[in-house]
């Protein structure tokens, strides 16, 4: 790979910020500094710039908390998304949301530009469980919890597969719910069915992977190879 285009995916540069940045000395390989751009760069080969050792990562894994009020896109012609809540720290990447949450509910969202990895999490088949905190405006029932275990059949046929509906002891109007599929506004759907309407909902797992409760609404950082082999271990499951 040539030099300029190594630091511009490793350091999240233009090519022309690359350039100038290797231009100027700042980049040296192996130890050395090294002025040109096209040089041939050997597997093995260290590179650093302003004496901070770059590696360019194939692909990027994101976990997002989702504030309501933003879209689960790439772009929007009206909209914030979620892309746009990463302020420009990826500009060369194309990311794009592993799986989407309506733009009144939160939680998390996983972005990512490995379209291989987005795919085995998201596969039907896969039946990787998503997990949900809801907040519904009735209290929740053993028959409803019953219906979910059964499986909701909605207003247009669709019978959904069995889904854990947990009843909150401190809070009758609220629950956990996880599903292994991924229907269209599913949840909402499902509840609607019941007479039951969904005030509020947050994803709060995806497989065997939580949300950081560390990371404010908006916030966002990077997923690590542990966290990332619990999402592929569910995809497998």
């Amino acid at each position: 790979m040539r030099l300029d285009k190594f630091v511009a995916d490793a350091a999240q540069l233009t090519r022309s910020a690359a350039r100038g940045l290797i231009a100027k000395g700042r980049v040296t390989v192996n130890g050395q500094v090294c002025k040109k751009a096209d040089y041939a760069l050997k597997e093995g080969d260290s590179v650093c710039a302003d004496g901070k050792s770059l590696a360019s990562e194939e692909y990027v894994y994101i976990m997002l908390n989702k504030p309501a009020g933003v879209v689960s896109a790439s772009t929007d012609g009206r909209d914030k998304t979620v892309v746009d809540l990463l302020g420009g720290a990826y500009p060369r990447r194309q990311l794009f949301p592993a799986g989407r949450l309506d733009k009144t509910s939160t939680g998390f969202v996983l972005l990512t530009d490995d379209g291989a990895f987005a795919h085995d999490i998201l596969a039907p088949k896969r039946h990787v469980p998503k997990t949900y905190r809801v907040v519904l405006d009735a209290p929740v029932t053993p028959a409803m919890v019953e219906a979910f275990a059964a499986g909701v059949t909605l207003a247009d046929g669709q019978t959904m597969q069995p889904a854990l509906l947990i009843p909150d002891e401190a809070d009758p109007f609220t629950a956990t719910v996880v599903l292994r599929q991924g229907v269209y506004h599913q949840i909402k759907r499902m509840f609607g069915v019941l007479d039951v309407g969904v005030n509020g909902l947050h994803r709060t797992a995806i497989g065997g992977l939580a949300l950081d409760e560390s990371l404010a609404p908006g916030a966002w950082r990077l997923i690590t190879p542990e966290e990332k082999a619990l999402l592929q271990g569910s995809a497998e499951g």
